[in-house]
């Protein structure tokens, strides 16, 4: 499982033209779902997510983290973090997850951060167009890969 973290003063998400989530200061949590995750990498991604600590505190350090600062975590499936670069120059994007079984765990990633004490998560749409506005606050931008820690 794969995500890209990026820390936001606003962020939102539209399908058509609607609105369907949007937060104030938290994470833009893009979130692809590789083939083989299960629960164990999503609640552990999740918990990490949580207790990422790139808020900065009162001494201009980034020492925070979203459970600390009452942040809100917006979650958008993303697929194309899945692709196989290694050959030619179109990626391929069959190490991503089958569609059922990718939005099951995106679901439950969500589900985990609201376990984790996340006051307040949004989503897009799954499979959807989507269309992702954000404010990257510093930027701050932190990339999370569950194959690194199964590895260890």
């Amino acid at each position: 499982m794969k995500a890209v973290i990026q820390r936001v003063s606003q962020a939102a998400v539209c399908v058509d033209g609607a609105t369907v989530g949007e937060i104030g200061r938290g994470y833009l949590i893009l979130l692809g779902v590789m083939n083989g995750d299960g629960e164990a990498q999503a609640a552990l991604l999740a918990k990490k997510c949580a207790e990422l600590r790139v808020n900065e505190d009162e001494n201009g350090k980034m020492n925070r983290s979203l459970l600390d600062i009452g942040g809100e975590a917006l979650v958008v499936s993303q697929f194309t973090l899945c692709a196989d670069v290694s050959h030619g120059r179109r990626p391929s994007f069959t190490p991503s997850a089958p569609p059922q079984e990718a939005d099951r765990l995106y679901r439950y990633f969500c589900a985990q951060l609201e376990q984790n004490g996340v006051q307040k998560v949004q989503t897009g749409v799954f499979g959807a167009d989507m269309q992702v506005s954000l404010v990257n606050d510093g930027p701050v931008t932190i990339l999370y890969d569950t194959d690194l820690w199964n590895r260890k």
